[in-house]
């Protein structure tokens, strides 16, 4: 009976070295363990690039490989049959730059997110209810700053809190946050475009 490798291989793999092995990007089980000791050193590229690309990758040339250097392998793929293969240079992942993206990302958000809720106030006319409110249960005209502004702000606080599902660096429930589905469902639509692309353009590392 031959050995029996079961690999598994995930949809979007990033690496940071240019030589990129089959250890780097799959998960291997075998119970040879000098046989999957030494696929997880077989090389399947050298990226040709100074900052970052992609490369697709089909896992029958991933089967092709191996199989050059065990023939009568069997092989078990137990993941995606077309992944990409991301590289990132360490440098250029350091880049300072990068940070302050991220620094001005935020700023902006912040500021878009206040003007919204500030101009949705306006529109409805938050300010002229709270004041009508106030009146007509107090008898007496609202300063501005009653009990009524003061739950409304902490409200819209703890709604946003409990929406994104994070308060500082903590996370309040197990569950994951709209912004991190929304995040996945993001990357599984570019890596599906990108795969799809490619395999039209025929860029794609595959078997001949």
């Amino acid at each position: 009976m031959s050995d029996i490798l079961y690999m598994k291989i995930d949809q979007n793999i990033e690496v940071d070295h240019i030589d990129v092995r089959l250890g780097d990007v799959a998960k291997l089980e075998c119970t040879n363990a000098p046989v999957k000791n030494r696929l997880k050193t077989l090389k399947l590229l050298k990226v040709q690039a100074e900052k970052s690309n992609r490369y697709v990758f089909s896992v029958l040339k991933v089967v092709e490989l191996i199989h050059e250097v065990y023939p009568d392998l069997e092989i078990q793929n137990l993941g995606e049959s077309d992944f990409i293969i991301d590289y990132e240079s360490p440098e250029y992942a350091r880049d300072r730059w990068s940070f302050v993206k991220v620094v001005l990302l935020c700023i902006t958000i912040f500021i878009g997110s206040a003007f919204s809720i500030m101009t949705f106030n306006n529109d409805v006319g938050v300010t002229q209810v709270f004041q009508q409110v106030y009146e007509l249960l107090m008898g007496q005209p609202s300063d501005g700053f009653t009990i009524l502004e003061i739950t409304y702000s902490v409200g819209i606080a703890v709604g946003i809190i409990v929406f994104y599902n994070h308060f500082g660096g903590k996370r309040i429930t197990k569950d994951p946050s709209p912004m991190e589905v929304q995040m996945r469902q993001y990357e599984n639509d570019v890596n599906t475009t990108l795969v799809d692309g490619c395999n039209r353009k025929e860029t794609n590392i595959d078997v001949d």
